[in-house]
């Protein structure tokens, strides 16, 4: 298995199609909106708007990188590690673990 280089993971594996494929057009538009989010709070600082309203959109915002995380988590599950269960071997445990990982990063958050 070859190995590409990834934002804070120097050896996250190379996949012909990732799980999350069929939905990469709603996955960017939901980044986008959650972009347009963050300048929106950026600009509500930069205007000094009243705290309560700031953190209220910053909630939204939680939330909504929460959704893209838990879809990004459910099609990882439902394509690589499952796909990987049924070829079984160290692949399987590695991908299981990984989830693993990956679901304690985000309760942790």
């Amino acid at each position: 298995m070859t190995t590409a280089s990834a934002p804070g993971n120097s050896s996250a594996p190379e996949h012909s199609s990732h799980g999350y494929i069929s939905d990469k057009g709603k996955y960017l538009a939901r980044l986008k909106r959650i972009e347009g989010q963050s300048r929106g709070i950026h600009r509500m600082v930069d205007e000094e708007q009243y705290c309560i309203d700031i953190l209220t959109q910053i909630s939204a915002l939680t939330k909504a990188l929460e959704g893209v995380a838990l879809g990004l988590l459910d099609d990882h599950l439902t394509h690589c590690v499952l796909d990987a269960a049924h070829s079984g071997g160290d692949e399987a445990q590695e991908k299981i673990a990984e989830a693993s990982a990956a679901i304690a990063r985000l309760v942790r958050s």
